[in-house]
Parts: structure tokens; C-alpha cells; sequence
């Protein structure tokens, strides 16, 4: 019988059950087990240039997303960055002793995962997750999205065969090899954590499911190019973050917010990498290609998704200069007003004047407020206070200094952000958690509770520097 003639619940319950029998058996590894395995996936997978090759190639041809190279560099660099982070952390018993408190904390594994991988990171995803589930000791069985399922499904194999050959449970890595809306439902209710990378209906779907969830928010990065920034610098940067993967992540730069005093100048830095800035006529037909029904909603054109901008100025019928990487656009309206304020995945950026740190702050916020609400922005700046003003006053969070946006939110070699492949928004983008998706979130604590030496306050010391009120 194929798993398209058993019922949904049906098939994702035989899927929990392997899931929970291997899971049964890493419960008992012991660190140096776990760190071994950790080390495996990265050396064996993300460490093998042919392998990786061989898996962007046909994510490519797959999805038709993005392109071969930055595929090649995110398993690459986001594995390897990922086993750093967590090479020497305690994950097995007692992980932490606050001796003044009295306190120890003892890790264990939450159980099994229903991970939700989106078709923009379908052969990243699980293997840059499987690090932090193997050090964990938990399991995952992952449900792809239908554009990338054959992609998903390759890399759960290379998965296996490597705990096969290092003596773990192959079913610690299981997938939905032909998936539907269905059996992802089915696998949110049946799992004991549901951490979900994609589009808000799924990321809503997994919190409403009942199972205790990680849920990612939109992506519609914001960045502020301040007068006294390095204009060079910062196009250059800008140009990195927004072609990486032809604009498939969620960190691409969206809207970039420059200084009235530096438009010019930065604008000609633009142009000097590549960036071609629309005109009116112009800017009308991309809205109509990148929203083919607007105003009625915001859906976008798949075809326009992580694609090359020659492909989508043709879609748009728009000539544009040989060697254009990216397409710009003026707007000054914010938000609801104009989806050039939202998220685009594509090469196209959205370009605003303003004229002082409030005016930036609350261009970015009128724009997040429509979407990406509590991802992240960014300032190209030396003006220590402006950056300050900007953390302060944006609904963000992160907030990336002098950077490129997407090579950083989710770690870098130049941050101490967390390597990750899912953002948490806080409560702003509708999620639990205002950070970056990590070890500890693999994890349950048992705390250990000893008595200590009485320390409460007498009332005098406990209300010490405050004055009530007459």
C-alpha cells in the first residue's frame, strides 16, 4: 500500500512511532556520544565539497530557486558555523551548577521534532538542524514543502547513512516523502515540538496545532544608510546581502532608508555595483508583475521568487542596463499603502529619503508594522547615538551594525549571533521567542533544588533608595 492510500493520521503515527523508538535509544548516549555524532554530520556532509555540490545542484533543479553557489555556501559555512557553536556545550546531565543558589540544571531532550523546512532552504535546513537535534538527543521527522520535497528527502538519506555509520538510530531522521497540508497538520498534533521555518499561515498552523512551538516571522528587513556612513561600503554590503541566493532569505535587505544629505552619493555607489534604479512608468509594471492582483492582496508571483532580474524584467516587460544585479525602486509611502513597503523575495529594494534618526525609525516601523514585524533592520552608521536611537525605537529584534544583513542575522564568522537556520521575531512577529533559534531550544531542563543559607531582606534593606509617596 502507498503512504497516499493510508490516512494522514494514519501514516504520520507510524512515522512518530520510529521517530520515538530511536529517540528512546539516543535518550541514553552520553556526551561524548552526542558530540561525536554533532561533529559527523558537519565532517561527513557539510566538510565533503562533492557531496554539497551534488545537493545544491539539485535543490536548484528542484526548487528553481535562488542559485547553485550560494546554496553551496550556506550548507558549507551554516553547518560548520552551527557544530562551532555547539561543539562545547554540555548537553547530557548536569549542564549548569549556581552553587550560591543552590541550583543545578540537567539537560534532556524534548522528544521528537515535526520540523517544518521551507522550499528556500530545503537542502540547508535539515542538515544544519540535524547538528543541534543529534547533540540533543531528540529526533525529527521533517515535513517539506511540495517544491522541495526530492531535495528534503536527499538530505535526510545523507543524514541516515551517516548514523548508520557511526552505530545511531537511523530513524533519528525521518521526512514526509510526499507531503500535503494534511499530514503536516498531522505531524504538529502528533509531535513533541513543532518548530516551524516559513510562511506566516504555517508559522500560525504550528501554534495553533496544540503542540508547543517555534514559529519564525516574516522577513522584510529594513536598512538605514546614516549621512556620515561609508557609501562604498555600504553598497557593496547591501549588494552581498540582498543577491545572496538571488534574495531567497528571509534577511535580505528590503527597503534601504537614506539620509537626505547622502541620497545622491549613495545612490551613485549603488549604481557602481550594479543596481538600476527604475523610473515611474517602469516602477508600475514590476508592481504589477511582483503583485500580479493587487490591491485586492498581496500574494506574490511565484515566478518572480529568488529569481534572476533578468527573469523578472522580462516578466514585467522592462529593459534594463547589461549587468544589472538588482533593481531598485523610490517610494514614499510606507506600509499599507504600497507593497513595495512589505517583503519582496526577490532582487528588488525599495529606496526612501529621510531626514533625521526619528524620521528613519519611523519609516521602518510604519513598514514593519505591515510586515516583518520583529525581524530585523539595519544601520550603515558612525554615529554611536543613531544607532542607539534605532535599537531603541524600532519594533526589532536585531539590529545589525555595519554589516551585511542576511550574512548575519542568522551567525556569522564576524558576530556572536548564534548560527541558525530560523529568527525568532518575539511577540511582535506573533512568536515565543526574540532570538535566534538554538541548542537550548532542543532542550528540556530538570532543576535540581537544594537548601542554601537564608538570604531574605529585612523591609529597610529590601526598599532601600525608594522614597513613597506622601
Amino acid at each position: 500500500m502507498s503512504q497516499n492510500e493510508i490516512a494522514p493520521a494514519e501514516y504520520v503515527a507510524g512515522l512518530i512511532e520510529r521517530a520515538k523508538k530511536a529517540q528512546k535509544i539516543a535518550e541514553g548516549f552520553s556526551q561524548e556520544k552526542v558530540d561525536e555524532l554533532a561533529a559527523a554530520v558537519t565532517w561527513e556532509i557539510a566538510c565533503n565539497d562533492e557531496i554539497v555540490q551534488e545537493l545544491a545542484e539539485f535543490s536548484y533543479e528542484e526548487c528553481g530557486l535562488g542559485d547553485v553557489a550560494s546554496k553551496f555556501a550556506k550548507v558549507s559555512g551554516k553547518c560548520r558555523g552551527v557544530y562551532y557553536d555547539v561543539k562545547r556545550q554540555k548537553s547530557v546531565g548536569v549542564v549548569e551548577e549556581i552553587p550560591e543558589k543552590g541550583l543545578a540544571r540537567i539537560a534532556k531532550p524534548v522528544g521528537v521534532i515535526g520540523s517544518l523546512v521551507p522550499s528556500t532552504q530545503a537542502e540547508m535546513h535539515p542538515l544544519s538542524q540535524a547538528i543541534f537535534v543529534v547533540k540533543a538527543r531528540d529526533s525529527v521527522i521533517f515535513s517539506p514543502h511540495p517544491r522541495g520535497k526530492y531535495t528534503t528527502l536527499k538530505a535526510t538519506n545523507l543524514l541516515r547513512a551517516v548514523m548508520k555509520k557511526y552505530d545511531a538510530p537511523e530513524d533519528l531522521f525521518l521526512t514526509i516523502e510526499d507531503p500535503s497540508v494534511e499530514k503536516t497538520n498531522e505531524l504538529m498534533k502528533q509531535c513533541d515540538l513543532v518548530i516551524a521555518t516559513g510562511g506566516q499561515p504555517m508559522v500560525k498552523a504550528a501554534y495553533s496545532s496544540g503542540t508547543p512551538a517555534y514559529g519564525v516571522g516574516a522577513g522584510n528587513s529594513m536598512i538605514v544608510v546614516d549621512r556620515d556612513a561609508d557609501f562604498a561600503d555600504a553598497a557593496v554590503k547591501i549588494k552581498a546581502s540582498k543577491t545572496f541566493d538571488l534574495a531567497a532569505g528571509c534577511s535580505c535587505d528590503n527597503s534601504v532608508i537614506i539620509h537626505e544629505e547622502a541620497y545622491d552619493a549613495m545612490m551613485a555607489e549603488f549604481k557602481n555595483v550594479g543596481a538600476h534604479l527604475l523610473n515611474s512608468e517602469e516602477k508600475a509594471k514590476l508592481l504589477k508583475a511582483i503583485w500580479p492582483e493587487w490591491p485586492e492582496n498581496h500574494i506574490i508571483n511565484r515566478d518572480i521568487v529568488a529569481s534572476p532580474v533578468e527573469n523578472i524584467a522580462a516578466i514585467a516587460g522592462i529593459k534594463i542596463p547589461e549587468g544589472t544585479c538588482l533593481l531598485l525602486v523610490e517610494e514614499d509611502r510606507t506600509g499599507k499603502a504600497t507593497p513595495f513597503a512589505g517583503e519582496k523575495m526577490s532582487l528588488v529594494t525599495t529606496i526612501y529619503k529621510f531626514k533625521d534618526i526619528d524620521d528613519a525609525i519611523r519609516i521602518a516601523n510604519e513598514n514593519q508594522a505591515y510586515s516583518g514585524h520583529g525581524h530585523s533592520c539595519g544601520i550603515y552608521s558612525n554615529t554611536p547615538s543613531n544607532v542607539e536611537k534605532l535599537a531603541l525605537g524600532t519594533y526589532t529584534t536585531r539590529v545589525v551594525v555595519n554589516q551585511a544583513q542576511a550574512a548575519t542575522n542568522g551567525g556569522s564568522w564576524t558576530s556572536g549571533m548564534p548560527f541558525t537556520h530560523s529568527l525568532g521575531c518575539g511577540t511582535w512577529g506573533g512568536n515565543i521567542c526574540s532570538e535566534n533559534i538554538e541548542l537550548k531550544h532542543y532542550l528540556n531542563n530538570t532543576w535540581v533544588i537544594r537548601e542554601i543559607k537564608s538570604f531574605k531582606p529585612t523591609d529597610e534593606e529590601l526598599f532601600a533608595g525608594f522614597t513613597p509617596r506622601s
